[in-house]
This record gives structure tokens, sequence and C-alpha cells, in this order.
């Protein structure tokens, strides 16, 4: 009801720079959304994922898709599970709806807007084979950590989703942050790390273009990867 107080108050986890259009990103938004795009309020409740995606399948969360080469790669890869990208910049979200098209992919669906109310109020408890965080804001300066999506109490509501045995894989090219994130995914009970801690990548998540820019700054690269207990 309008006149109630909302259930949860957050800091934004990400600082929205509206950039401007090309057309090609309104004309895939105009073509595209329609077949890729989550319309979701919180009023909407829990997400049904068999009628999202017209089947039942494991259901992997990316959380910050970016331009969606990785998204769209892996997707790609793993068509027996189903990916839920979450993202807030149009122009990403019209890249890797584009990328999508491209590859023919069913397996993606894109919900546009602030991840926390969705993992809050749309995804069921255990619903969640995988989530995963890579190259997230790192909010540099001291003061804004608290943005930092990687925090005690989100790390807590995202490990609330995923079934026994599923990952939590984060990256980052950021070695403070990443020092933050395996001190929070460690302090976690309901999660262990399957290594000692950092991981080596994955080969199913691909090198971006973005992780080629931070390694070419000279910056190192840090995965991690944790299982729900």
């Amino acid at each position: 009801m309008p006149d109630e107080e909302p259930q949860h108050r957050h800091i934004l986890t990400f600082n929205f720079r509206q950039g401007r259009n090309k057309p090609r990103h309104d004309e895939a938004f105009a073509r595209l959304w329609p077949r890729y795009g989550l319309e979701w309020t919180p009023e909407d409740g829990r997400i049904d994922p068999a009628a999202l995606f017209g089947r039942t399948a494991p259901l992997v969360l990316e959380i910050g898709s970016g331009n969606g080469e990785a998204a769209a790669a892996m997707g790609d890869a793993d068509r027996d599970r189903d990916l839920l990208a979450v993202e807030v910049y149009p122009q990403g979200i019209a890249d890797l709806m584009d990328r999508a098209e491209e590859r023919g992919l069913d397996n993606l669906r894109i919900y546009q807007g602030d991840a926390l109310p969705l993992l809050w109020e749309g995804l069921a408890p255990e619903s969640l084979d995988e989530v995963r965080v890579y190259f997230p804001d790192p909010w540099p300066k001291k003061r804004h950590h608290k943005r930092r999506i990687i925090q005690a109490e989100h790390v807590a509501t995202l490990a609330a989703l995923l079934h026994s045995g599923g990952l939590f894989h984060c990256a980052t090219d950021i070695a403070d942050y990443a020092e933050q994130m395996l001190d929070v995914l460690s302090a976690e009970p309901a999660l262990e790390n399957t290594e000692e801690g950092f991981a080596a990548r994955p080969e199913r998540r691909p090198v971006t273009k973005f992780e080629r820019r931070g390694v070419k700054a000279g910056r190192d690269i840090f995965d991690l990867v944790f299982r729900k207990k």
C-alpha cells in the first residue's frame, strides 16, 4: 500500500550515470526487450522462473552484467541452465540483448534496476544454482565502501537464495576489494571456500574487454568461488 513504510531502506550499490543512447541501443530495446526483458516490481511478489523461461531448469543470477560480454558467452556455453542478468545501464542491456540475439539464446532474461529489491522480494529461498558478481563497482574511496555490493548483509541474503551445493562466484581487479570479498564470504556461515584463498579463473568465465583493460593497466585479477553448504 502506498502509505506503508517500505520493508527495506538501503544504500544504493551503484552510481547511475545516465549516458546517451545510440540509435542502435534504442532499436535493440524496441525490438528485443519484449523477448528478453523482465518487468517486475516488489508488488509483483516472487518470480516464477518456469513461467519466465518457459521451462524448469537450474537458475543462475548475474548481478551487474555490464555490456553482456560474459553473460552472453556463458549463457551460450551453458544452455541447460537459465540466466537472469541484472543491470541498470540501458546501453549495456541493449548490447547484451544484441549479443543474445546473435547467439540465438532462449535461456536469458534481463532485469533493469536495483538488484537488492529483487533479492529481497523477487526470488525464493534456495532457488538459485549460482550467483555471479563480476567486476562490481569498486567504490574506491574508503568513505564509500559501504556502497559495495559485497557486504555481509547482502552476502547473507544471496546465500539464502542458493540451494545446497550452489556456487557464489565473484571477480574483481581491485586488490583491496578482493580482500574485503574474501573476508566477507569467508565469514558467512552458510558458505565454504572451494579453494585456499583466491581461485584461479575458471575456464568457463571468459576474459572480457573490461578485464583486459584492467590487466593492461597492471592490475591483478582475483576470482573467488564459494559453495553453499
